[in-house]
Parts: C-alpha cells; structure tokens; sequence
C-alpha cells in the first residue's frame, strides 16, 4: 500500500521513557478516527538522535520536526496538519534566534554539520521490520562479498578504507581482520562488543535500537574475511531494548536465510549468538570479555599474544564494537576510496558521540573526523545553557581526559586528542561549564574506575584507591602540599605497571585535570577554597542585608530551617545549620544570597 505520509515517531530509550509508545498508539487512533489511516502510516523508528527534544515525530517527506509532545497536542496536530494541511508551528523545533516559517529538520543546526554512515538509517527506518533495512540497500554488501569477492578482496577493501576500531583503540581494522585470516586454526570466531560502559554514553545502544541489521551485516562481512562461522554480541544486561531487537533481528536474519547454513546458497555459513553481561566496565576489555563469554569473572588475561591468535577460547578471535561493524556495508557497496575521503590523514570517516552535560542540545551525533570541537559544541550542540562559560570537554569516557576552553577549535580525531592527553575512546563527550568544579570531577571518574577495577593488578587495585583517597582529602579541604606532584608520580606508575587497557588509563583524567587546571588544585589546597563553589567543604553561602528584600522564599525553601527573618526584612543564615546544599542561592531572584 502506497501511504502519502509517513510519520517517523522515536522510539529509542529516551524518547519512550518521555512517552513515545502512547503518542503513537495516540497518532494511530487518532489517524483511523478522522478516515486517514490508507494515507498515513505511524512508523516506530529507533533513536532519532536529538533526545533533548522528546518524545519526536519526524513528518516525511515533509520533513518537518516535532518535538517535546504531549497526549493533548495530537488531537489538534492530526486535525491541523493532515486534515486541514496546515503545520503546527508551536509544536516544531526552531532554532534559538531564527525565524524560519516551517523549520525543516534539514535546517536545525543540530543536523546540519552531522554525516551520517553508521547511522545511515537512523529514524528512518523500523528496526523490527528487515524489509526496511532491505529497502535502503540492507543486505545488498553481503551479497556483493558472497558473489563477487574474495575473503582476500574484502580485507582489502577495508583496509584501504582506513577504517579503524571505533571501540576506543583506533586499531586499523583491515590489519586486524587480516592477521586473524592468517592465523592458524580450524575454528574462528568474531564478536561484537556492545557493553559500553562509559558514564553518559550511548552510542552503541542507540545504534543496535535504531538499526540492528547493520550491525549483523557488519558482522556477516567480517566473518567471511577471516573464515568465521559463529559469532557472538555481547552486551549489558542493561539495554533490554536494544537486546529485544537484536533478538528479532536475528530471528528476521534466520528466516530470511541470511544466517545459518548455506546463506544464500554460497556454501558460506554462520549464525550469532547473543552473550549477556553483568554490566562490568572491565568486560569491555577483550581478554575479561572472552573471560566472560566462557562462563568465568571478567578478568583481563595476560597479553602476551593478540586476539587474532588466540582470543575466545584460544582460538583466533576479530573483536570490533557496534560502530565498527556498522561501517563495514557501506565500504564495501560505495568503495573504500569514497570511505577515505572523508575525515582526516590518519582518521577516515566519521565517529559517532553522545553529547551530554552542560550543553543545550543534548543526543546523539556522527560528524565527519576532524571537525572541531567548537563545531560540536557551539554549532551542533546549541552551546551553553544560561550563556555561561565553557570550561571543558571531557572525551575518552572515565578513562579519557579533560580538554581546556582554550583548546576549543582542537580537530577531533584519534591523534590529536591522544596529543592533549585524552583519548577518542567510544564516543563518550562531556561538556562541563563554569560552574564545573575540575578537581571534584576527576574524583568522580576515579571513584567510577576505582570501584568498577577487577582488583588483579597491585598497581591499579591499590593506586586508584590511594589516588582516589588523596583527591577526596583536597576536595574536603584536607590537601597538604606536595599532593599535587604525588598524583602526578602515581598516576605515571599506574599507567606504567598495569595490565589492561582499563588500568593503563585510569589516571589520565586526573593527569589531563592538573595539566591543564593546575590552579584549581592549588586553589583547594593553598587557599582552600573551590573557584567553582562545588566542594561543599570549602564554600559558604551568606545573605547581603543590603540586597535581601525579605521576601521569604529562601527561607521557605531551605530543607533544615537554617533562614530566619521577618517578611520585608533582611534575613539571616545560621552557618551552624546551614548543609550548603545551595537552594536558597538557586531560588534568590535578587542575588542577595552570595557564595565564597
């Protein structure tokens, strides 16, 4: 049936948790209702990538956007808009500061500067339905590679694509696939890494909810370059949704007779199982991975010999996370040479980041590599709330490190962050502001990396505590002199005495913080005071008789009655009972609550 419309309703975790199922049960009752049910068709999409703005329809091929609705807009919008082709304004998203008549979703400078390739699909398609994904050339690379290439001529081709791992090592990917076809052995296999485990990021979940068969697909190709015929996807028993659509899409695959036996009778066969892990930040290592697939605790293996050689159970083994493997059909229907095009020298084609913190646009975003930090943030992001200051970007997830204002117009590819001391990592992009407090944020990564450590090295068993204890001291105003350059020694020897990649990182992002935020250590521990009025230790929060007006709000609002005063006259804060949780600052509207 040909339908004149299409609307496009997110459904990725975001959006549904905003209540993106009930407006489209909504949208469909309401379409049937008013006789328009065989000109419209309601599509539920994985994530649409601009999560700030849930739940979102996105018109097609109208293009128009609409977002943050609600059950009483979809009444008057099916009338107004498709019944009487009227668009409803009040309910699209306009760009801050822009008068444009019917924003189209091509003109919101969210979408503008993104390229999509991994997230080809994205919002386009229905992800439990593989006559979509076939619609849009799904499938279309596996049957290129099966029919008219070789398992040589497919490690060619993405190795002059210059695709590397999009899992945080930046490992060229055809080099990878290459040595596991040489390796010796009778039995191979391939995985896919989906347990992103990094605080704020997204970007695997999001892609395997949005577009599941490209991941599989990835995962075909692959597994004919180097010989495989079982494969595996693990990923965190968190992500119900994405692992509910996995499961159906390879159900679909099943069917279809693109997994099993003899696909496409091409003598060629293999299948995926899906391994679900306990939610372990080392498992993402690939040794405490293959640990985990094998029924054991996810702890790193020694590495004295690659993957490729022998990975899961000692058998030569590709490891690639979800982007990775999303990239693949593509090089291989529009040509390595289109591929390398894009990007930089040494970093080709795009990277997907969830771009979360003290930023305006919050979602999910793929842009070409080597776009600069300030494309991200300003032009894609919609910069900062209240016009406050940038201050930082943290990248490379707990493991990563802060980038400073001042390196704001950095091109963001795997060399260049790697040179200011953090690293591409997943995808993981955090944006902090003035009000961001540097020191207490590398205690915060290091109290994540120091609880999620497996404890088998000394080194970083013992080290992350020993850091984490001395920055929890200069947080609570307890920092002595010389902390500073005891972080910095002990954060050296941990990267140098740890196994895994998890330990040989840990440090950076308090390495990265006093590199490029060394005053603010220095603040806590000479001055003791916090430039950023975070560490509740070393603030106050104090009233100006000569701006209080006495309008009683702070002390209405004060969770331990610290606030006293008569209505119309100054009021007094009692620093003895005073838990500097900051309401009465936030709710002053006459700036008579001060800070210092």
């Amino acid at each position: 049936m040909e339908f004149r419309t299409h609307l496009m309703v997110c459904a990725g975790t975001a959006c549904i948790s905003c209540g993106a199922f009930n407006i489209k049960k909504l949208l469909e009752e309401e379409i049937s209702k008013q006789g328009l049910e065989k000109e419209i068709l309601v599509v539920g999409t994985g994530c649409q990538g601009f999560c700030a703005q849930g739940p979102i329809v996105v018109v097609q091929p109208e293009d128009i956007f609409y977002q943050l609705l609600s059950p009483e807009d979809i009444p008057y919008l099916v009338e107004e808009h498709f019944l009487k082709g009227s668009p409803v304004k009040k309910l699209m998203y306009t760009p801050p500061g822009e008068n444009i008549p019917i924003p189209k979703r091509s003109e919101i400078g969210f979408f503008k500067k993104q390229q999509l390739i991994a997230l080809r699909n994205k919002g386009l398609i229905d992800a439990e339905n593989i006559d979509d994904y076939i619609g849009r050339d799904g499938y279309n690379a596996l049957i290129k590679v099966l029919t008219a290439m070789s398992p040589e001529e497919i490690i060619e081709e993405i190795r002059n694509s210059g695709l590397r791992g999009r899992g945080g090592g930046g490992y060229p990917t055809g080099k990878k696939w290459e040595s596991c076809r040489k390796a010796e052995g009778d039995q191979k296999y391939i995985i896919c890494n989906a347990d992103e485990g990094d605080p704020g990021a997204y970007m695997d979940r999001s892609l395997i909810e949005s577009d599941p068969h490209a991941v599989i697909e990835g995962m075909l190709i692959g597994a004919a370059a180097i010989g495989a015929h079982e494969g595996f996807v693990y990923i965190r028993t968190e992500y119900p949704l994405a692992i509910s659509r996995l499961e159906i899409a390879i159900g679909q695959a099943r069917e279809y007779g693109l997994l099993g036996k003899d696909i496409l009778g091409k003598g060629f066969d293999f299948d995926i199982e899906i391994k679900q892990g306990a939610g372990a930040f080392v498992a993402g290592e690939s040794s405490a991975l293959f640990e985990s697939i094998e029924g054991r605790a996810a702890i790193p293996r020694p590495k004295y010999i690659h993957a490729t050689e022998r990975g899961l159970w000692y058998k030569p083994t590709v490891l690639n996370n979800v982007e990775t493997f999303a990239n693949v059909p593509p090089i291989i229907l529009r040509g390595s040479k289109w591929f390398s095009s894009i990007g930089t020298e040494k970093s080709k084609g795009t990277k997907v980041f969830s771009l979360v913190g003290n930023i305006n646009n919050t979602g999910l975003v793929e842009v070409p590599m080597g776009i600069t930090l300030r494309e991200i943030i300003y032009d894609i992001g919609g910069g900062i709330p209240d016009n406050k200051a940038f201050k930082a970007v943290q990248t490379g997830g707990p493991s990563g490190g802060c980038i400073p204002a001042s390196m704001i117009d950095l091109p963001v590819d795997f060399e260049r962050l790697t040179a200011v001391g953090s690293m591409m990592g997943s995808g993981g992009m955090v944006v902090m502001d003035e009000n961001t407090c540097m020191v207490d944020i590398a205690r915060y990564f290091l109290e994540f990396t120091t609880d999620e450590s497996c404890g088998k090295c000394s080194s970083c068993r013992e080290g992350s505590s020993a850091m984490l204890a001395i920055l929890t001291k200069i947080t609570e105003g307890n920092g002595k002199e010389g902390d500073i350059e005891f972080l910095e020694e002990l954060g050296h020897a941990i990267k140098d005495a740890s196994q895994c990649g998890l330990g040989q990182s840990l440090p950076n992002p308090v390495l990265s913080t006093i590199n490029n935020f060394r005053e603010e250590y220095e603040a806590h521990i000479k001055d003791k005071k916090c430039p950023a009025h975070v560490c509740k230790a070393l603030i106050n929060f104090h009233i100006d008789p000569e701006k209080c007006i006495g309008c009683t709000v702070c002390a209405v609002k004060c969770p331990v009655k610290a606030i006293s005063g008569n209505r119309k006259e100054p009021h007094i804060l009692d620093q003895a009972k005073c838990i500097k949780c900051g309401i009465c600052y936030s709710v002053c509207k006459f700036n008579s609550v001060e800070v210092e």
